[in-house]
């Protein structure tokens, strides 16, 4: 197959090889990428103009290449090896993450109040300076970056020996964080509607210990935790009780036997009150006794039955959180 001519070559001149051209807003991105990870912070390229990470999601992972061992999060494939971000960013003009947790920072997201929320309520940056009065504490000196809606996100060091979430909401309205399991978008990345841009050139400060608080995780208890009765008769308790004894009442024209099924019936219903603390054994069987004596059974038979239903259920009730 005959090779194409080099022009320059027929003219004398040595053949040079055209270097690939590069727009420079992909070469802005690829400074801002490779500036992250000269600070420890691994990058992922995000699509351009947009928020979101390249590749494909879980649910569609072919389970090949990168992830022939088990798909690879975007929190996975962040890197701070300047070739593979020299190759990434090399032809496209990839808006740059910042893995969070592998970069050792938690970010707090300040937003702004969306189009649907009611007017006057407070932005993100409000809500945050409210936090900081009632800690007692001074608004933190830190990193920030705008954001394309004009909030800010502030950059903590996350503190040593503790992974901490992101948050949605969790410290106030318009307030989320970023820290292992997320990402948010650095300073040089651009969308339709706006820039992300350095607001504050200050250091990393440390996590405030008093904001840490807040975002820690609650421990978990290795025991289930404990029923805490609720004072004696208590309202739905009663209801109950007054309903079931008027069914009881009710019962008198059906019969000895299905006036003896009623009352076991509407003792088992009241029992589990008991059985959950909401009221006395006592208060409960002395109302359905007369209440099941009024309807012409004898008073021996009424305990018989109400003690058996009421064993029954105090044995076997399901716990209250579990109760339908």
């Amino acid at each position: 197959m005959t090779q194409p001519m080099d022009v320059r070559r027929v003219r004398g001149e040595e053949a040079v090889s055209e270097p690939p051209t590069v727009s420079l807003d992909t070469l802005h991105l690829l400074a801002s990428a490779l500036l992250c990870a000269e600070r420890g912070w691994p990058v992922i390229p995000l699509v351009p103009n947009a928020k979101r990470p390249t590749g494909h999601p879980e649910r569609d992972c072919p389970r090949t290449g990168r992830c022939a061992c088990g798909h690879r999060t975007p929190e996975q494939r962040a890197t701070t090896d300047p070739d593979l971000i020299h190759a990434a960013w090399a032809h496209r003009p990839y808006n740059v993450g910042i893995a969070t947790g592998p970069a050792g920072l938690v970010v707090v997201d300040l937003d702004v109040p969306k189009d649907e929320e009611r007017e006057g309520a407070p932005d993100g940056a409000t809500s945050f300076n409210a936090l900081c009065e009632r800690a007692g504490e001074p608004f933190p000196y830190t990193y920030q970056v705008r954001t394309r809606s004009g909030g800010r996100h502030l950059y903590f060091a996350a503190p040593p020996g503790v992974r901490l979430k992101c948050s949605v909401k969790r410290l106030a309205p318009n307030i989320d964080t970023r820290a292992w399991g997320g990402y948010v978008v650095a300073a040089g990345s651009t969308t339709p509607q706006g820039v992300y841009e350095v607001a504050e050139a200050a250091p990393v400060a440390p996590l405030p210990a008093w904001l840490a608080a807040l975002l820690a995780e609650p421990a978990k208890s290795a025991e289930p935790p404990a029923l805490v009765p609720v004072r004696d008769g208590t309202k739905a308790a009663r209801t109950a009780l007054d309903r079931e004894c008027e069914v009881i009442r009710a019962a008198s024209e059906g019969g000895p036997n299905g006036r003896n099924a009623t009352l076991h019936k509407s003792t088992c219903k009241v029992a589990r009150f008991v059985a959950w603390g909401h009221i006395s054994r006592h208060t409960v069987e002395e109302a359905i006794q007369a209440a099941g004596e009024s309807t012409g059974l004898p008073a021996a038979e009424c305990r018989t039955t109400i003690r058996s239903a009421m064993e029954w259920i105090l044995a076997n009730a399901t716990p209250r959180q579990g109760a339908a």
